[in-house]
């Protein structure tokens, strides 16, 4: 798996397979049984892939597969790493909270520097929201990088299952 640039948060991949996207779908299916190494769920075309609870902390990333039929014999596999949507959720919720008040005390900053008057607490929220918006990039870069090792274990499962019924 290659990335194809080091800031993406969220890795994403995509390639295809030659077999039918229900033989995939069904061979992830059968996995969910036969190891308990990872937490296996399926809905429709989408297969989860997660480390067991009991190995999951704040940041654990898990590896979100959709399935999609080309032909009878070949289907695409579409994956995205990134942690729990609960936790991303939070994440974007932050940065879309720190842009909100950066805009609000911009705005507010603007009006006093029209009206002549003193500005400068308004300019220190500003610059306080752009380096709270650095350490949330930070905190998301050491959460995709302390995980890397869950990341390839999820990423060579996902592999297991897919080239074991064809050899």
């Amino acid at each position: 798996m290659t990335l194809s640039n080091d800031i993406v948060l969220r890795p994403r991949f995509k390639f295809e397979v030659s077999k039918n996207n229900e033989t995939v779908l069904s061979d992830f299916e059968t996995t969910k049984t036969t190891q308990s190494n990872f937490i296996v769920n399926r809905i429709d075309d989408h297969v989860f892939i997660m480390l067991p609870k009991a190995e999951q902390h704040f940041w654990s990333p898990q590896l979100h597969l959709e399935i999609n039929e080309i032909n009878k014999n070949i289907c695409t596999v579409s994956g995205l790493f990134g942690p729990n949507p609960t936790v991303w959720t939070l994440f974007m919720f932050l940065h879309f909270v720190i842009a909100c008040l950066f805009i609000a005390f911009g705005v507010w900053a603007f009006t006093n520097w029209n009206l002549n008057q003193n500005f400068t607490v308004q300019l220190s929220i500003m610059i306080l929201m752009v380096v709270i918006w650095i350490a949330l990039y930070f905190a998301g870069s050491i959460g995709k990088v302390s995980n890397i090792k869950e990341m390839k274990a999820l990423n060579d499962f996902m592999y297991r299952v897919l080239n074991e019924q064809t050899l």
